[in-house]
């Protein structure tokens, strides 16, 4: 191997170890988060805020957003968790918009990197985005497609799994002692039968209207004893995070390993000869129109998570794409290829076709608002300069020290989940 190619597969490798230690505790937060939201929380207080969409829900999801994750899979997460507790599905994107694009790690960096301009295009661009979001989705998804979104997820739900293909319905099912006292480890299910002749089980509510007497329970005098209280709701809350990881990890580290390889491989000038240049003599609105679409495009097929999200933005700026179409480029975070497999697991083929159509919209309106805007006041700026980051996260910093609390926090947690779900027969 010549020492060229040996440099460029050093350099990808530093890239996406950089990348993987920059995101790595905020999306261990925001799955974590999730998990205990998707056990903790109540169906009615989510149903009270968010069961349907108006202004108050709309802010409500904005704030939430705000204070969770920054990390786009988390958020996916998240909003997918609302979503099972009954929230309406116009404000489970807008919390899915909010909280990639309206946190305060993403308004530090801009600053530092581009400047308060980009700042408030990023701020007033968010905001245009959840109420567009809002609008859309609430008067445009079908409601037969969303239905059969909200089929897919309930059909993923763990609690309605069955330990075999015996087509039984186990949804119902308390695994806890308190229901009558029964370990249902020990019972036998064959892919023939089952194991389990149903036919001498009584109906009746004395004995939960079930007699066992047929049933091979080796351990039924001995009554499994399960944890409670708070180490019990960590440990239920553990099994959804392990089983979140099961489903998406593969689209989490296709998406880092992709985006890696493109911004250690492609130079900004490669960048550059995307866009339309200004020499054309296209009218203004159809060049910004091109821009924000160029912009959202390369979002999708360049996605860089944290930091380097917004390093790639200000080469895009500087490569000569409109102000319209940075704030579009950022904003389409939501859009990339991985991210449309993690919502193709979660919601189905048809359902996320609407979805990314309707996002597609909804951050094309807004990157050609705020394109509108900014440049009909003259707030914006050509004269900009990138200022250097240090892109590797190393050293006594805020990333390393949560990296060292999150690190061991989410193996625990993972085995501690993986272990409960094996428990229950629930091996991903």
């Amino acid at each position: 191997m010549e020492s060229g190619d040996s440099n460029i597969i050093i350099h990808v490798i530093s890239v996406l170890f950089n990348m993987s230690w920059q995101i790595f505790w905020p999306l261990a937060f925001g799955l974590i988060l999730s998990s205990f939201i998707r056990h903790l929380l109540p169906v009615d207080t989510v149903v009270k805020h968010l069961g349907k969409t108006d202004a108050k829900s709309l802010t409500f999801t904005t704030i939430l957003g705000m204070v969770s994750s920054s990390c786009s899979y988390a958020a996916a997460s998240l909003s997918h968790t609302l979503l099972a507790k009954k929230a309406t599905l116009a404000n489970a994107m807008a919390f899915l918009v909010s909280s990639t694009n309206l946190i305060v790690e993403m308004f530090i960096v801009l600053v530092a990197l581009m400047g308060w301009t980009f700042l408030w295009g990023e701020v007033i661009g968010g905001l245009i985005l959840i109420a567009t979001v809002g609008f859309l989705f609430s008067r445009f998804y079908p409601k037969e497609v969303e239905k059969e979104l909200r089929q897919h997820i309930e059909s993923a739900e763990p609690a309605k799994h069955a330990h075999s293909d015996c087509g039984m319905d186990m949804s119902n099912m308390k695994h806890e002692t308190s229901d009558c006292g029964m370990d249902m480890s020990s019972m036998k299910h064959e892919v023939s039968d089952c194991g389990m002749d149903m036919s001498n089980m009584k109906h009746e509510t004395s004995d939960c209207g079930m007699d066992m007497s047929s049933m091979k329970h080796d351990h039924m005098d001995m009554p499994a004893q399960e944890e409670t209280g708070l180490m019990s709701k960590i440990t239920k809350s553990a099994g959804f995070f392990q089983m979140d990881l099961a489903m998406i990890g593969k689209e989490i580290l296709i998406g880092v390993v992709v985006s890696s390889i493109l911004i250690a491989l492609v130079p900004q000038e490669g960048w550059k000869a995307l866009f339309i240049s200004n020499d054309v003599g296209l009218p203004t609105w159809l060049h910004s129109l091109l821009d924000v679409i160029i912009g959202i495009f390369v979002a999708m097929i360049a996605y860089v998570c944290s930091v380097g999200n917004l390093i790639l933005a200000a080469a895009l700026w500087h490569g000569g794409i409109s102000f319209g179409g940075v704030i579009g480029f950022i904003l389409a975070d939501v859009l990339t290829i991985p991210m449309m497999g993690v919502y193709k697991k979660y919601y189905g083929k048809r359902p996320t076709k609407w979805m990314v159509g309707l996002l597609f919209l909804s951050i094309l309106f807004t990157g050609l608002c705020v394109d509108a805007i900014f440049n009909g006041f003259g707030w914006v700026s050509t004269d900009q300069t990138v200022r250097t980051l240090n892109q590797s996260g190393f050293g006594m910093n805020m990333t390393t020290v949560m990296n060292l609390i999150f690190i061991p926090l989410s193996i625990w947690y993972y085995r501690l989940g993986k272990k409960a779900n094996a428990g229950m027969g629930m091996s991903m």
